[in-house]
């Protein structure tokens, strides 16, 4: 059984969208996968309380008890491997990873941000998109690599900038495809994981 282990900060909502299509979808009988835990690096994250009515392990593990984020990227891993992952999912965790993190990772940690890369890496997306005029925004499913918001890109998913769009309306819109995109390219890289 290939494990699946999500990272949240907050409520988790591409968290919740991955373990309903795990459910629905039967991963664990068609695919050989289940999600068998959440981490968050804030304790006052509403996702882990979901993810325990979910029957899921739920941990929080707050960096700023940590002396350093590589103290913390440490502690964070082995709490991670305890569940032999097969991959790591990133669903809104407000981290950035130490190299040493995503090396031990590689090739089976994937994020989701909030615009079409590589456009608008990194924070405020929507409000950029707005004000840099596109007319196009979206979500992109990614590999993570050592460089923020780069990695071989998975999947996207593409809604328009309407004229009287704010950066909160043009988020919303974008995270109903987040919810679309995100549990299918993990199916995806599973199947490939299992085909290696």
């Amino acid at each position: 059984m290939k494990n699946i282990v999500i990272l949240i900060s907050g409520s988790g909502s591409n968290m919740q969208a991955i373990v309903e299509a795990a459910r629905v979808q039967r991963w664990a009988e068609k695919q050989g996968a289940q999600v068998v835990a959440v981490f968050s690096n804030r304790p006052d994250a509403t996702g882990l309380a979901w993810a325990r009515t979910q029957g899921l392990a739920a941990q929080s593990l707050d960096h700023k008890a940590f002396d350093s984020r590589e103290a913390f990227d440490h502690a964070l891993m082995q709490a991670i491997d305890a569940f032999d992952p097969a991959l790591v999912v990133l669903a809104g965790f407000m981290r950035i990873l130490t190299p040493g993190f995503v090396a031990h990772y590689a090739g089976r940690m994937v994020n989701i941000h909030p615009s079409l890369l590589p456009a608008f890496a990194g924070l405020n997306t929507h409000a950029r998109a707005i004000e840099a005029g596109c007319k196009f925004a979206g979500a992109t499913v990614h590999e993570v690599t050592a460089e923020l918001d780069h990695g071989a890109i998975l999947a996207q998913a593409v809604v328009p900038v309407l004229p009287d769009d704010t950066p909160e309306v043009l988020a919303a819109r974008v995270l109903t495809q987040e919810h679309r995109i995100y549990p299918q390219a993990i199916a995806e890289k599973i199947a490939a994981l299992r085909s290696r």
